[in-house]
């Protein structure tokens, strides 16, 4: 049984502690600390390969140029990214629209660069399908969601037809989530607060949950895509099963300022959660959902009006909180040792984050030591910034890299709507990932995202036999004439050759 802790601290307030002021405040203490000093020190410090990760920004010619990052009042990440593709939500005139770019082509982009046009309202959320890296979905203030399929090659014109539209909500779509273990589930969220579970495939609604009585801030599924949970306006932090369409555990304010909170599950089934106190103070808390009771830890962090955006590591069990508007990035690790959630560092920099993505693990660089990888949004800029942990020896370090969920997925929609649950198909790291070029999706039913549109027919590909008869002899009589003029022309030109080639001679 765990001991619960309920800590308040900042980085700062503990960092700040010298080991005198720490004597001076054990006033009880009667150990003498001059003898007894290294010990002491290193029963202070946590031992954790973790500690000493730092943040790099990448150089100026690895970052992506020349973006306009939407300006829409949402609290999205504006960003998604995979091993093969970077999508952004940009700024657009006459309805929504995002970039997707190859990872490979940094530098300026150009504004005449394609891109994907389909919604007619501002696009609120992206996110990358994590069984198929072409494949993305995206939502919009238009009342629909939509399933866009990129093409490894860059597209010469704009791309607006989705594969498949999914329209249920009567309110905009705010957030789109694809299940993590089955194939083809995706889960959207929308402003007339329902939540809609969608099989892509086949483009029907599966289930329909409406148990939020206001605006649903974010949804995070657990591992296994068991349950989600789900923070909201009401100041509920909710635990939910969608299969039995219920509320299995809830907790009333969990934060106890009433501005936007942040929950996500962690790799053992905790809930990590951010949120504001009752005196505007950004908090951390870490919740068991078995037991809302009390939390397992709850920080205090500082000041500032901008949501904290978790994003998640579960090999390495860190917390990366970006704000929106801060200038750093802040990461913890969490242990099953008190105080559970661990401060580890910052990184920080001088421009503020207009929204910021996150790398999944398998596309990481194995012989840097890279652990994680963030793209954090600028006004007019995408700059990557890279998580690394210091190692001297070139040989693959197996203790960071455990084998992580692949593209692989472990269930059928039909298999999990039947109760069904299994973990994240694994793969090893140890050669690098490479993503594959292309991956087909594949399932039982006709799937509507194997489809393309059907190319529009020209009049030339007409079957004549369809034509009335008038028509088609006055169309032939046409052709007749055409070829005449031609042949008459060809002549013409022919004659003005020998012409000019006699002047030219001096022969004529």
């Amino acid at each position: 049984m765990k001991t619960r802790l309920r800590r308040v601290w900042s980085p700062c307030a503990l960092r700040s502690l010298t080991p005198d002021s720490r004597r001076e405040k054990s006033s009880g203490d009667t150990r003498k600390y001059s003898k007894n000093r290294g010990a002491m020190s290193r029963s202070i410090v946590r031992q954790s390969k973790f500690r000493h990760v730092f943040g790099q920004a990448a150089k100026a010619e690895q970052c992506y140029d020349d973006i306009r990052v939407s300006r829409v009042t949402w609290d999205s990440s504006f960003c998604a990214v995979n091993p093969k593709f970077l999508a952004v939500i940009v700024e657009s005139s006459g309805g929504g629209a995002f970039l997707v770019l190859p990872l490979s082509k940094t530098g300026r982009v150009d504004k005449n660069y394609p891109l994907v046009v389909g919604h007619t309202g501002p696009v609120l959320d992206i996110d990358w399908c994590p069984h198929n890296d072409n494949i993305l979905a995206s939502c919009s203030e238009d009342c629909t969601a939509m399933v866009w399929q990129i093409p490894d090659h860059t597209p010469s014109r704009p791309l607006s037809e989705p594969i498949v539209t999914l329209e249920g909500h009567s309110k905009r779509v705010g957030i789109v989530s694809w299940h993590p273990t089955a194939r083809n589930i995706l889960l959207t969220a929308g402003s007339d607060n329902l939540i809609i579970i969608w099989n892509v495939g086949t483009g029907e609604p599966l289930i329909t949950m409406d148990d939020h009585p206001d605006l649903i801030y974010n949804v995070s599924w657990n591992r296994n895509g068991s349950l989600f949970c789900t923070t909201c306006k009401d100041r509920r932090l909710r635990v939910c099963d969608p299969r039995k369409r219920e509320v299995v555990a809830e907790r009333l304010a969990p934060h106890e300022g009433i501005r936007p909170m942040r929950a996500i599950f962690t790799r053992d089934g905790n809930i990590f959660s951010t949120g504001f106190t009752r005196m505007s103070q950004r908090e951390l808390g870490l919740w068991d959902p078995t037991n809302f009771e009390e939390p397992i830890a709850l920080l205090e962090m500082d000041t500032s009006n901008g949501v904290l955006l978790p994003f998640y590591d579960a090999d390495a069990n860190i917390v990366y909180l970006c704000g929106k508007g801060d200038s750093s990035i802040r990461y913890f690790e969490i242990t099953d040792e008190p105080p559970y959630v661990h401060y580890l560092s910052t990184y920080s920099s001088k421009e503020p984050q207009r929204g910021m993505g996150f790398m999944p693990k398998r596309g990481m660089d194995v012989s840097k030591c890279e652990i994680a990888r963030l793209y954090k949004l600028h006004e007019r800029k995408c700059e990557p910034i890279m998580m690394t942990v210091p190692r001297k020896s070139d040989l693959f370090q197996d203790d960071l890299y455990p084998d992580t969920a692949g593209p692989e997925p472990a269930l059928e929609p039909e298999e999990w709507l039947e109760g069904r649950d299994e973990e994240p198909v694994l793969v090893s790291m140890r050669e690098g990932y490479i993503p594959p070029k292309s991956r087909e999706l594949k399932v039982a039913k006709k799937n509507v995202l194997d489809t393309r549109p059907m190319p529009r027919r020209s009049m030339s590909s007409c079957d004549g036999s369809s034509l009335p008869p008038q028509l088609l002899e006055k169309l032939l009589e046409e052709v007749q004439n055409l070829k005449a003029t031609i042949l008459s022309q060809e002549k013409r030109i022919c004659d003005l050759e020998n012409k000019l080639s006699k002047y030219t001679n001096g022969t004529a």
